[in-house]
């Protein structure tokens, strides 16, 4: 996100290809930009702000503490815990949590809401210098939506072995690869998404680090996740359900296990670019004014990949972040501007560029229809709605 005045200042752009391993199937994005770069400065992601994820995780705490029977004298440890966005529901249950995370500015929102927060980036010398080598070890590890961040996920695994207690679980949320490919998700393809995750390649990984993923469910967010279970190896406690090798099982028979599965992808990349623009350059011949909704960072792949550039095509964004308003998409350089923008301008078209909140942010928006206007998305495919 850029300011006014950086606006005029050179602009760097990197390279975004995706590699897959033809041994264990593993897609990764080529780490042209350093991790710890990204998280440097003011992180403007702060998960509070989507209703529908607070409701999401509200739902996941209740969840956990039933199942597992969760109290005053258990301990949980999220990574990547933002600002505390979920924590704070397990905070009203009275069980300690720890939240750790490499973002200064949301992890001091956290400390707002009282919790208890560690301003690192995850790893297997971390969990034992600074927790299990402390006495610290969690009954609950979570990690939603960071599995596909960690430049190392060998260890990273290895570390929330470390620090598993021995009957503890550990639930990690990603979006699923096989929906990505299918559904041509090629824009939440970014750097800081260093991996593209199925359930095939996550179960050779933990098991490689002694833990073994005793239960899996498909979620809705994100435009398809999964919520993994794991266990210590060592531990019988816990049976493996039925849908772990029903998935893997899917998987494969999919052929997310084969190079065959990924032919063809870029291709129908390439479709969703020219459609994107004959739609948006049709309303600019009609006077047919287009503005974009939600500053996120697929909206940043989309709009870069697209080309497109300035307010020409897309007057400006809406986000409800005032971390992100009066600043400028990266590359594109649209503003981005709060709610009560689109009141005044009455667009035609709202982009919903994080389709996966597109229910969400529909119903938020209804007023539109008022003056005749219209929702778009792109993914994965142009819908008009």
């Amino acid at each position: 996100m850029l300011s006014v005045e950086q606006l005029n200042h050179p602009e760097s752009y990197y390279p975004l290809k995706i590699f897959v391993c033809d041994i264990c199937f593993l897609v990764q994005v080529e780490e042209v930009k350093k991790v710890g770069n990204i998280f440097d400065g003011d992180y403007t992601y702060f998960s509070s702000f989507s209703a529908s994820w607070l409701a999401h995780v509200q739902q996941y705490v209740d969840m956990m503490v039933t199942r597992f029977d969760l109290n005053e004298n258990s301990y949980v440890i999220e990574i990547a815990s933002n600002d505390g966005y979920l924590l704070q529901y397990f905070k009203r249950y009275n069980i300690p949590a720890l939240g750790i995370d490499p973002t200064v500015n949301t992890a001091e929102e956290a400390k707002k809401k009282g919790i208890d927060t560690l301003v690192e980036f995850f790893s297997s010398e971390l969990a034992y210098n600074a927790l299990a080598g402390k006495g610290i070890k969690a009954d609950l590890i979570i990690g939603n939506n960071v599995l596909a961040h960690v430049p190392d996920i060998n260890d990273f695994v290895k570390g929330m072995k470390i620090v598993l207690n021995k009957k503890g679980v550990v639930t990690m949320e990603f979006p699923h690869l096989l929906n990505l490919v299918e559904e041509c998700q090629f824009d939440t393809i970014y750097h800081e998404h260093l991996s593209y995750l199925s359930f095939y390649t996550v179960f050779r990984i933990f098991e490689s680090q002694g833990l073994e993923i005793f239960d899996v469910e498909a979620i809705s967010t994100h435009g398809g996740s999964l919520r993994i279970f794991a266990k210590h190896i060592e531990d019988k406690s816990k049976e493996v359900t039925p849908n772990v090798q029903k998935l893997l099982q899917l998987e494969c028979k999919r052929g997310v296990n084969s190079l065959l599965f990924y032919n063809g992808f870029q291709s129908r990349i390439q479709k969703i670019k020219y459609d994107t623009l004959n739609f948006l350059i049709q309303q600019k011949v009609k006077e047919r004014q287009v503005i974009g909704y939600g500053a996120a960072s697929k909206g940043n792949t989309l709009l870069n990949y697209c080309g497109i550039k300035g307010a020409d095509l897309v007057e400006f964004v809406v986000d409800a972040s005032p971390f992100k308003q009066n600043k400028f998409l990266p590359g594109s350089h649209i503003p981005v501007v709060a709610k009560d923008e689109i009141i005044k301008c009455k667009p035609d078209y709202v982009i919903i560029l994080p389709w996966n909140l597109k229910n969400e942010i529909s119903e938020q928006l209804s007023f539109i229809r008022e003056w005749g206007g219209q929702f778009v998305i792109f993914i994965p495919e142009l819908s008009i709605f």
